[in-house]
């Protein structure tokens, strides 16, 4: 068995729809005009099917039976989550993936694009780290079961392809962030968990803590931009081999720089104190944007400021409805 191309319009299922890289997709496609003329899009969220479990992944592809697939559901969590629960990370990630990949090839899928992370990248390593490093050396210990799950959906695509010719990829966005991420100040990333918590610094008169020294370098990616870049990899990359969506090297910050930027947006005048009990994670973990460059050179990504300003908004706006 071999991938063949779809004739007609594609039927696409996104798994994790309902979260912060699904709602940009939804955005850019329902709303934005990137759905074309028959096309079908189908936005799945745990509620919908658990997907450690295979026989109701197996349900849910046999209901819409799609044509292509974007995977994006996965059990993720902040820093100090993953420290503390590698072996859950590690194994239900495992099982979300193999059952959606099987699933996929089972029932015909043409093409899969999977969402990786830039902490499967190798934690002693050259820089900046390109698409042909994620394998030279393990990840950062802070979340390594995480970590060594997404590198294996890349080892599982090659497999695909090697024995069935599928055209089985995946994408590596540097650090996400955008309206409908998870705001929780321990299980959300670094740039949302720090709004919620100016939020409540400003409300309640009180001194902004931020956990770590602020020195980490980051490369920041607005949810929106990722949703547009999603929507191309489906549409247009034929590569098996991974694509990191990122910001230049040019365009990394540190935590500090990115915490002034939210204490700005959120109009918060008070003190800020960073714990340097608490652990700083990957100091850097900078990515080579090349290959996409290469694709997209004229590809516009919205500025950091304006991105951070457009998400507190949000925040502030549903606050009583955001994941806090």
């Amino acid at each position: 068995m071999t991938s063949q191309s779809v004739s007609g319009p594609m039927r696409v299922l996104v798994t994790g729809g309902s979260g912060l890289i699904g709602k940009a997709i939804e955005q850019v496609v329902m709303k934005d005009g990137e759905k074309r003329e028959g096309e079908q899009w189908i936005f799945l969220s745990s509620k919908d099917a658990n997907l450690v479990d295979l026989e109701q992944t197996r349900a849910v592809f046999e209901k819409h039976r799609p044509t292509h697939v974007i995977h994006l559901a996965a059990k993720v969590g902040g820093l100090y989550l993953h420290m503390r629960e590698n072996l859950y990370f590690l194994r239900d990630n495992l099982r979300i993936n193999d059952n959606v990949l099987q699933t996929a090839h089972e029932m015909g899928v043409t093409k899969v694009v999977s969402c990786l992370s830039s902490c499967i990248f190798p934690d002693k390593t050259t820089y900046p780290i390109d698409e042909t490093m994620i394998h030279n050396g393990p990840p950062h210990e802070s979340n390594y079961g995480y970590s060594h799950a997404k590198r294996m959906i890349d080892v599982q695509n090659r497999a695909y392809f090697g024995q069935y010719g599928h055209r089985y990829t995946a994408v590596i966005p540097t650090n996400v962030f955008g309206p409908h991420d998870n705001f929780n100040e321990d299980e959300g990333h670094v740039l949302t968990a720090i709004m919620n918590k100016t939020y409540k610094a400003k409300r309640d008169n009180t001194t902004l803590n931020v956990w770590g020294s602020g020195k980490p370098l980051r490369q920041f990616i607005f949810s929106m931009d990722i949703g547009r870049l999603m929507v191309w990899v489906l549409r247009e990359y034929d590569e098996v081999n991974p694509i990191i969506l990122s910001v230049g090297e040019e365009d990394e910050v540190s935590i500090q720089e990115a915490v002034e930027m939210i204490a700005e947006a959120l109009e918060f005048k008070g003190q800020i104190h960073y714990d340097t009990s608490m652990s700083d994670g990957q100091l850097k973990k900078t990515a080579n944007n090349a290959k996409l460059t290469r694709y997209l050179p004229d590809f516009t990504f919205t500025p950091l400021r304006e991105g951070i300003k457009l998400t507190c908004d949000w925040f502030v706006k549903n606050y009583d409805h955001a994941r806090t």
